[in-house]
């Protein structure tokens, strides 16, 4: 097992920064010249993106291929669970989709994946100096430990040192940091070699002695207080974090986006909202929907129970609404599917059956068994002939009208249009000449992954600050191959 140039990051709980601060490590490795490399043994999200070798992965381990300067690939997240009803996900091994798993069966169900992770995890390590470890959740889980493959389970079967990471702004990161050292196995303690807190805000004198403590109980170093990045904006792995009631200042466009259960890929709208001029927002309610002056109806992990929803919530009914008052609607990849005339199922891919679509786009969609997973990089049929990228990840079939790419289909009144191009707004020219077309806003904004790249510097130059000397360059060096 190759191990000696790897290290782990976990978390005291979910969401406590995980993906950012590797990303954040990922970045400032890259930018002195180390090839580092992302990986998650384990992931749980509805946010996928396409990689290079043609298969699927977390969009979290897609951001730090990114901050790392290197091509995603399924490698850097061998297993991927996609949650679709209450009780099951898809299983995504090494980027393909191979089955169901459902919730009663996790923990036996979990072992089997150990090897395809080790053994991606392990090309890695031959390919790249340094590779960079995001766990999942938190270790602290007793009734999840035995058999575990994202946190410790995972570090003892490929010997990893681990640095734990707590988050100050949820409140009470010395207890939780303490109280998860606790609850570890002894072999795992012994694991964690540093301890980090995140998302400080203020001074740091308002800390007191309390690291010093903190570190002393441990027996562990405090290595790093990290400091909340302001307006930190990134593409978020697991939910939406806008919702209705913060509204855009002065005359800004205004997008509703509706968030319903198995909503997906909801990062796609990320450039949009980034656009100078455009306020975007995520909608649960059907009055969140008033005074949008576009909304989108995002991807779906299960179109058919999303659809019910919709009519069940009288969402459905709003946006019939809207389009009734003249407002516009774009439907991306299950978005696009649920505005057709009919969705048919006859393999069985959510269940088997049919349902009637909302009837606002001229198409028809069936699913199919195999999935389609591709990159895209073409120029634009409509509104103008610029260049436009993204990937497609969906087992609809759905007749394209043509003369439209990227849209699959487009209303008879120009109100309502369709896509299965999943980051359609990453692309700066395709995305202004889209607001010029529906709206006549002239955008000013630059391609989505300029913008991210210089959020990721904003990230390191905050963690190159903030950890404590030696620690990052111990990393670069004792983890470079020979002659490096």
């Amino acid at each position: 097992m190759v191990s000696a140039r790897a290290l782990m990051l976990q978390g005291t709980c979910s969401g406590a920064g995980k993906t950012a601060l590797v990303a954040g490590l990922c970045r400032l490795l890259a930018r002195r010249g180390v090839r580092v490399a992302p990986f998650k043994p384990q992931n749980m999200s509805n946010n996928a993106a396409v990689t290079s070798d043609g298969g699927e992965i977390g969009r979290g381990q897609w951001l730090q291929a990114v901050a790392a300067g290197v091509p995603a690939h399924t490698d850097m997240n061998p297993v991927l669970l996609k949650p679709e009803a209450e009780r099951t996900a898809q299983v995504v091994v090494q980027g393909q989709a191979t089955g169901r798993l459902e919730a009663g069966a996790f923990r036996e169900a979990r072992q089997p994946l150990l090897p395809p992770a080790l053994a991606s995890f392990e090309r890695l390590c031959a390919a790249y100096d340094v590779v960079l470890v995001e766990g999942a959740g938190s270790p602290a889980e007793p009734n999840l430990r035995e058999g575990d493959i994202a946190n410790m389970g995972f570090a003892a079967a490929a010997d990893l040192p681990v640095w734990l990471v707590g988050d100050i702004d949820r409140g009470g990161v010395f207890a939780s940091l303490l109280g998860t050292l606790a609850w570890l196995d002894p072999a795992d303690r012994v694991r964690v070699e540093a301890l980090i807190i995140n998302r400080f805000r203020g001074s740091r004198e308002l800390l007191g002695e309390a690291p010093a403590q903190l570190a002393e109980r441990a027996g562990v170093p405090l290595i790093g207080v990290v400091p909340a990045v302001p307006d930190l904006h990134l593409p978020e792995e697991d939910a939406p974090y806008r919702m209705a009631g913060a509204r855009g200042g002065g005359h800004a466009l205004q997008v509703a986006a509706v968030a319903y259960p198995r909503l997906s890929n909801h990062d796609d709208l990320d450039a949009l909202d980034a656009e100078p001029g455009v306020h975007v927002r995520f909608a649960r309610q059907p009055e969140a929907l008033d005074g949008a002056d576009l909304v989108v109806l995002p991807g779906s992990k299960h179109v058919f129970a999303d659809l019910a929803w919709l009519r069940e919530t009288g969402m459905a009914e709003a946006l019939l609404r809207h389009c009734r008052y003249g407002g516009r609607v774009l439907g991306l990849c299950g978005g696009l599917q649920m505005l057709g005339e009919a969705i048919e199922d006859p393999e069985g891919v959510e269940g088997g059956g049919s349902a009637e679509g909302l009837g606002l786009l001229p198409v028809r969609t069936r699913l199919a068994s195999q999935k389609r997973l591709a990159e895209t990089r073409r120029t634009a049929e409509w509104p103008a002939p610029v260049t436009v990228t993204g990937y497609e990840i969906h087992h609809g079939v759905t007749g394209a009208q043509p003369g439209l790419f990227p849209l699959v289909a487009r209303s008879a009144d120009g109100r309502v249009l369709g896509s299965y191009l999943h980051r359609l707004f990453d692309s700066g020219p395709f995305r202004r000449a889209l607001l010029a077309e529906l709206f006549g806003l002239e955008g000013a904004g630059g391609d989505e992954q300029g913008r991210i790249l210089a959020e990721l510097d904003r990230l390191a130059d905050t963690l190159e600050g903030a950890l404590a000397p030696g620690w990052l360059e111990a990393l670069a060096a004792a983890r470079r191959g020979p002659g490096a």
